[in-house]
């Protein structure tokens, strides 16, 4: 089941242990950063964390940034991703797609240096502009594909 044209939607920028997330606005046009989950290495998910928010916000769908080489190809990462939107999607009942995320952590780097802004010590802001960044590609790209 696809994604509906309208209403919030809620991205997962994926990491080992910090889970960045974005928000969408009701219109879809608007991505912005939300939080930044914390899980120590080699434990769960935080779904009770998750949910909340998702009750919070009230999503229509959720993004999962999908960690692929450089290359295009799958990793560890990549498998682990796919669990995790599998994860996600049964406990909250909502469409789920994964989208390509590669380079989206560098980007949010690089436009916190343009900015004249470090990103030393700001790990958890730096991934909630990444999902934030995952999300605005997912929006423009259906905007895009609409028109």
């Amino acid at each position: 089941m696809p994604i509906p044209s309208a209403g919030r939607i809620i991205a997962l920028d994926w990491g080992e242990v910090r889970l960045g997330l974005a928000l969408s606005d009701e219109t879809q046009f608007l991505a912005s950063p939300l939080t930044t989950l914390v899980r120590r290495p080699g434990k769960r998910f935080p779904m009770p964390a998750f949910l909340a928010l998702v009750a919070r916000h009230q999503p229509v769908g959720i993004v999962v940034g999908l960690p692929l080489t450089l290359e295009g190809g799958e990793s560890p990462n990549t498998t682990a991703a796919r669990g995790l939107a599998t994860l996600v999607a049964t406990r909250t009942a909502l469409p789920t797609e994964l989208v390509d995320e590669r380079l989206t952590t560098v980007h949010a780097h690089q436009l916190i240096q343009e900015q004249g802004g470090s990103t030393r010590g700001r790990r958890k802001e730096v991934d909630a502009l990444a999902a934030a960044l995952l999300l605005q590609g997912f929006l423009d790209q259906r905007r895009k594909s609409t028109s």
